[in-house]
């Protein structure tokens, strides 16, 4: 049996390794903005919100694991509470939680509705050099206000829609709005931070059915395929700069007696000399990734992107597996679409929801796996938006490129891995709906059992894994639950958003199929801030 030393030990060994996490998301969103942001472009203020909107959803996603933890480590496997888990401690310990969540939550919403926003309008207007530093601030808050208006109000509409009505239909209009605020005051506030958190949640699903649908297929696919041999685009692109020097000598000869050129072939005579421009800046970023050491380095390490391309795509495979069975289960034993789709307890055997409380046996197995899955979710992200770019419905705003990222770029790329990572915590309870409710928690059962030494029947205590369907008093679930199921059409909308997400899966797969390898450059044709005298290293 425990003792509340013994506990209390566990605990701070469980803080100390959540603090070491801590360290290595923010290590690792420094590495991830710098690599990607432009070098010529570079700016302090966005590079420093980037890395810090992005490390604030990370670390929001890693509280995840330790509410799962701390509730399941409450209890004992047979069922029964530990020795030093009175209701106090139990309180403490999930209030804990809660405002660990409330402060993260907070930060987001600062994030995304002022302090991101205020930066980009910022610096879209420090490219006009005739405007002061007060005019740019003063612009910039004036088209932030917009989204200060969208928060509050969000705010606002879930604070006051209470999920219960007053039982006494005759009661008068004072008494309605007491009750909002009496209902208000008793949550906390958790109904308004639920409902604005969940409405940027419902945006992450649909950039994460957007982006990281596609990016699950795309990532493996590529990373097996490979890219275009260098020499072979050399050879390609000299014979291309030969054709379109051909091209150009033959409109010239036409004035070489004096005369005009026709208008048509001046724009022609234009557009082959552009060509020409863009094939000779090809021809030197070739060149120098030919002869870069770094080529010849990916070349050695060719076998192993092929093994992680193959190792990603039965990951994918096994999430979309999980995530198929756990919709289906939905589909046909959930209390129905009024209710959120919530499940009362499993029907279909799900391999993530089986391997996760089999891991959290040994701590901290479950939170390494659920470390790799947020990961696995940026980087496929990552690579969808990579493929893809960032449009505004037909237009396309943006291009990402490594170490050629505009600033405002920048922010819009860190804005949606944010709402992505944000969705994370919904599609982990997708994959694993009892372990993200009630993580490993038994309860006792009474059941009647026939003795054959003694007439009748006697009861027996058993113990039973913690689902939808158990008492509350001896089953807690955790913060995260109550965050994303405060609202039940925010969880039918992300329960026919699982629909949408598998079938991009299975389109993007297709689509990376059919596709062909992609050019150690590509993008050199496009983009106009590549510098034509100091060449850059592409992804080979």
């Amino acid at each position: 049996m425990a003792t509340p030393g013994a506990a209390s030990a566990e605990l701070v060994i469980g803080w100390c390794i959540f603090g070491l996490l801590l360290l290595a998301i923010l290590a690792f969103c420094w590495i991830y903005v710098r690599k990607y942001q432009s070098r010529r472009e570079s700016e302090v203020v966005s590079t420093i919100t980037a890395i810090f909107s992005l490390a604030i959803a990370l670390i929001t996603s890693a509280l995840l694991p330790v509410d799962i933890f701390l509730v399941s480590y409450m209890k004992n496997q047979n069922g029964t509470f530990k020795d030093w888990a009175n209701a106090n401690v139990s309180r403490q310990i999930e209030d804990t939680v809660l405002y660990g969540y409330y402060t993260l939550y907070s930060v987001i919403l600062f994030c995304v509705f002022f302090w991101i926003p205020f930066v980009y309008f910022y610096y879209e207007e420090k490219d006009d050099d005739d405007t002061s530093k007060c005019t740019q601030i003063k612009t910039a808050l004036k088209y932030t206000l917009g989204f200060v208006v969208i928060c509050a109000l969000l705010l606002l509409v879930g604070a006051f829609v209470p999920l219960n009505v007053p039982n006494n239909k005759n009661s008068t209009e004072w008494e309605k709005v007491k009750f909002l605020f009496e209902e208000l005051g008793s949550s906390h506030g958790l109904a308004a931070l639920s409902f604005s958190i969940s409405s940027l949640t419902l945006i992450g699903m649909l950039a994460a059915i957007t982006y990281t649908a596609y990016g699950m297929s795309a990532l493996p696919l590529n990373l097996i395929k490979g890219t275009r041999s260098t020499a072979y685009e050399r050879l390609e692109n000299t014979e291309d700069i030969e054709e379109v020097e051909q091209h150009i000598q033959t409109i010239k000869s036409k004035s070489k007696d004096g005369r005009p050129l026709p208008a048509r072939d001046k724009r022609a005579l234009k557009q082959f000399e552009e060509r020409l421009r863009t094939l000779k800046k090809r021809e030197r970023h070739l060149e120098f990734i030919e002869n870069s050491w770094w080529t010849k380095f990916c070349g050695a390490l060719r076998p192993l992107k092929i093994i992680w391309g193959i190792f990603f795509i039965l990951v994918a495979l096994l999430f979309v597996i999980s995530l198929f069975l756990s919709n289906l289960d939905k589909a046909l034993h959930s209390a129905g679409i009024d209710s959120g789709f919530i499940i009362f307890g499993a029907n279909l055997s799900n391999p993530l929801n089986m391997l996760l409380p089999l891991l959290q046996t040994v701590f901290p197995l479950d939170y390494i796996l659920i470390t790799i899955i947020i990961m696995y979710f940026i980087f496929t992200s990552m690579a969808g938006i990579r493929n893809i770019g960032i449009w505004f419905f037909w237009i396309r705003l943006y291009k990402i490129r490594r170490g050629r990222t505009r600033p405002q770029a920048l922010l819009f790329l860190c804005m949606i891995l944010l709402l992505i990572v944000l969705h994370t915590s919904y599609m982990i309870y997708s994959l694993a709906p009892q372990y993200v409710m009630y993580g490993s928690q038994n309860y006792l059962i009474e059941t009647n059992i026939t003795s054959d030494n003694h007439k009748g029947n006697s009861t027996l205590s058993v113990p039973k894994r913690c689902d939808a369907d158990a008492p509350e008093d001896q089953c807690t679930v955790t913060r995260t639950y109550l965050f994303l199921h405060k609202f039940w059409f925010f969880s039918a909308a992300y329960y026919f958003g699982n629909w949408a997400f598998l079938g991009v899966f299975l389109i993007g797969l297709i689509v990376s199929c059919c596709k062909g390898k992609k050019s150690v450059i590509e993008g050199v044709d496009e983009d106009s801030d590549i510098s034509d005298d100091e060449p850059s290293v592409y992804s080979v």
